[in-house]
């Protein structure tokens, strides 16, 4: 129990910038109901009607937010991953907060959390954990903006572009192993639409694509094209 309290105690620290702000009571209040937690594939986190689950900081797997509209349809805001850190999944404790928002496991996930009622004592309490709470929920603000900035205003061969140099950021490489559901989810659109602009990409020599997957072959090309710089052909939806 003491190795578990300490190894939880050293994720915290290491996640959480307020920590040496906090007073050691604070600490303690925070390890003693940090609990770690499993979710499957495919499972359902947080959703507006469920319990608050709290804070999630993720030491393996990838989270999805998304917010869902009365016909069922998605929107992703945004995926976290490895080492960070889940606000939104205590939503019920922000009062900025005023969007209703789901969060899934895109992969099997072992998260440490934080239970929400823990964690508002202690905003309340500390100044340094309450700007902290709504720093990360300004962020996630700007990234659903961002998302809904490129689902309303952004051309199709744009969004794709953004999302493929976004990925190969966090891999590293240029091969990545998504299917066209999984980019069409991940991007806000139709599978039609990303299954036809992946065609088009690799008949203009930008990508490579196979089974489950694709290979980027001129990133820099792919940047401009990112960035706005695409010429008149390319700016079709």
């Amino acid at each position: 129990m003491e190795r578990e309290a300490a190894a939880a105690k050293g994720c915290l620290a290491c996640a959480f910038p307020f920590w040496d702000k906090l007073t050691e009571a604070q600490q303690e209040y925070l390890c003693r109901f940090a609990r770690p937690v499993h979710y499957d594939k495919g499972a359902h986190v947080h959703s507006p009607t469920e319990n608050c689950v709290g804070i999630l900081l993720l030491r393996s797997g990838q989270l999805r937010a998304y917010i869902l509209s009365e016909d069922g349809r998605d929107v992703t805001l945004y995926r976290l991953f490895k080492g960070e850190v889940c606000i939104l999944s205590a939503s019920c404790v922000l009062d900025a907060v005023t969007f209703d928002v789901h969060i899934d496991a895109e992969e099997p996930v072992d998260a440490l959390c934080i239970g929400a009622g823990a964690f508002k004592r202690v905003m309340d309490e500390n100044v340094y954990v309450r700007c902290y709470a709504y720093q990360m929920t300004a962020e996630s603000y700007s990234e659903t903006m961002w998302a809904m900035q490129q689902v309303l205003f952004m051309s199709a061969d744009r969004r794709l572009a953004i999302f493929l140099v976004d990925e190969l950021a966090k891999t590293g490489g240029p091969d990545l192993h998504l299917t066209h559901d999984q980019m069409a989810r991940y991007m806000g659109s139709a599978r039609e639409v990303v299954s036809r602009m992946l065609k088009y990409f690799a008949q203009e020599g930008l990508v490579r694509l196979w089974r489950g997957g694709l290979t980027v072959l001129d990133k820099p090309r792919l940047q401009r094209l990112a960035a706005g710089e695409a010429s008149g052909r390319n700016k079709r939806r």
